[in-house]
């Protein structure tokens, strides 16, 4: 059992890092006022009080009580930030995170968006966000406009891969909205700048993208690094391509790649790319399947030797998507399938929703309609009650083309759309 104050400081941060308020955690069992002296330290806790909080915060009692394993935070961020490749330092990190006194405020930011980073790499967002919101918070704390735009965009990022149209939003606004007040470097103003466009494309509003665009094109694109320019390129081309002009949009992916030709800045974003470029060729009106094939088999020389369990699954899910739009239907299920049944689906949200309207599109191909149909309408509303506009609005207009593709009397779909 950890002697007070320490207990209290280790229960105040396990419930502040979930993002609950103390009235959250006492439930009907316990006053705010006896929970309030155990954090202060005024109060040492039970045993029966130990597991009930551990209980109300969904933790294992270890959490609460085990002995801090002597490691500093500077020293676990140290060993951290050097190891070598393979190696994974965030569990010890997370340990000191959740120890420290934050006697060095910087120092935990650090901490945090290097967990925040290592759990967003891994796919699992829920504990990417979990970070995120004690480093938005700490970033508010120091007073960094450079620190909080980071963070905004890397929670706004996070946001819209769960699907949280509405947070993703907010953040990328007021990410935006720092940079530019603070005059902050290209790179950061960029940064919010791109992952706004994204979220205004996801929500439909194509022509506030497009003036975005105009402004990326005109002020940030000549000074960008070619990293970020190649990004920007990308993200202006998912823009052309929604607007229904596929020639620019292909345009601007063709020079995006060129960029990065070779794969010599980063291995990783060169991969990342191509998967991008990837998606937005087979999501063009007809799917651009030649460019999309050769892009991809590009991608899977990298990611089959480097990628993470949700890179992989990424890489899968477009292998099904290509070969739906190849016709090769048997191959395209079992593809499709196989991620979709996954015990840790770690797709951002509209990658899972796409690969789900696939999975109903082919049930109708085979014949249960009515399966495939239910499916279909059912991530159409999904979509919509999320305000997933863009999205929404491409599972109607899949489903409606697959249904008149099956009255055709080769079962072929005469006029494709692209995967689902």
């Amino acid at each position: 059992m950890l002697d007070q104050p320490q207990f209290g400081r280790r229960l105040k941060r396990l419930r502040t890092a979930r993002g609950l308020s103390q009235a959250d955690v006492v439930g009907d069992d316990m006053s705010t006022g006896h929970l309030s002296r155990l954090e202060s330290g005024d109060r040492r806790p039970t045993e029966r009080t130990v597991a009930y909080l551990a209980h109300r915060l969904g933790v294992d009692t270890s959490a609460l009580t085990g002995q801090a394993d002597g490691t500093s935070l500077s020293g676990a961020l140290a060993a951290a930030a050097s190891a070598p490749p393979g190696t994974d330092g965030t569990a010890a990190l997370g340990r000191a995170v959740e120890e420290d006194a934050c006697e060095d405020p910087a120092a935990r930011w650090h901490a945090l968006w290097l967990l925040s980073q290592a759990a967003g790499r891994d796919g699992d967002h829920r504990r990417e966000r979990t970070h995120l919101l004690q480093l938005l918070s700490l970033s508010r704390t120091l007073d960094a406009p450079d620190l909080l735009t980071r963070s905004l965009v890397r929670h706004a990022r996070c946001a819209r891969a769960l699907g949280d149209m509405r947070t993703a939003e907010s953040a990328a606004a007021e990410a935006l909205s720092v940079a530019r007040t603070a005059h902050l470097c290209v790179p950061d103003t960029l940064a919010a700048l791109l992952e706004l466009i994204s979220i205004e494309t996801d929500l439909g509003r194509w022509e506030a993208a497009s003036q975005h665009v105009d402004e990326l094109d005109r002020d940030l694109l000549p000074r960008a690094s070619a990293v970020q320019a190649a990004e920007a390129l990308w993200t202006a081309a998912v823009v052309s391509s929604r607007k229904g002009d596929d020639a620019a949009a292909l345009a601007r992916l063709d020079t995006a790649l060129e960029l990065l030709k070779g794969g010599q800045d980063d291995l990783t974003v060169w991969a990342r790319l191509r998967t991008a470029a990837t998606a937005t060729a087979l999501q063009m009106s007809p799917p651009r399947v030649a460019v999309a094939e050769r892009w991809l088999t590009e991608a899977a020389s990298v990611l089959d030797l480097i990628g993470t369990p949700a890179q992989l699954q990424e890489l899968h899910a477009l292998q099904a998507h290509l070969a739906f739009a190849q016709g090769r239907f048997e191959d395209a299920a079992q593809l499709s399938r196989a991620v979709l049944s996954e015990e840790d689906l770690r797709l951002p949200y509209r990658d899972r929703v796409r690969l789900s309207v696939l999975d109903g599109r082919l049930a109708i191909h085979a014949g249960r309609v009515e399966e495939g149909v239910a499916a279909l309408q059912q991530l159409a509303r999904q979509a919509t009650q999320s305000r997933h506009v863009d999205l929404a609005a491409h599972v109607w207009q899949v489903l409606a083309t697959t249904l008149a593709a099956g009255l055709h009397p080769s079962g072929a779909d005469p006029c494709p759309t692209g995967p689902g």
